[in-house]
């Protein structure tokens, strides 16, 4: 079942820069940015349709969305597309502490723009 879409953008919001005209406002635009992103990373279309499979569609593009705010940060984002998805096959990853720790991430970097140091 997927997270909110709200909460998805919330915490992978340069995803929605890759959605139809720039916007993401139902999970068709999110799945459509997706499939931009995953080929602006390298991700191959059989690791993508794998995540698809085991994860569902929704939470594939999430994931994606996860694997742009960090792309960084990460060597082979099909890679490690592919590891997650193997991961979840066997009940070893669930995408609410990814999503959650991306959250956690955008509020300390909101944080992080607006405080003075004390």
């Amino acid at each position: 079942k997927p997270f909110p879409l709200g909460m998805v953008l919330s915490a992978c919001p340069e995803i929605v820069n890759y959605g139809p005209g720039g916007h993401v406002t139902s999970w068709r635009d999110l799945m459509s940015a997706a499939i931009v992103v995953r080929s602006m990373l390298g991700v191959s279309p059989s690791a993508y349709e794998e995540a698809c499979g085991i994860l569902g569609p929704e939470n594939a593009a999430t994931v994606i969305a996860c694997i742009l705010e960090r792309a960084g940060h990460i060597n082979s984002a099909g890679g490690y597309l592919r590891d997650l998805s193997r991961r979840a096959e066997r009940g070893e990853f669930s995408l609410g502490p990814m999503l959650m720790a991306q959250m956690r991430g955008q509020a300390g970097a909101k944080v992080g723009t607006t405080s003075k140091a004390g």
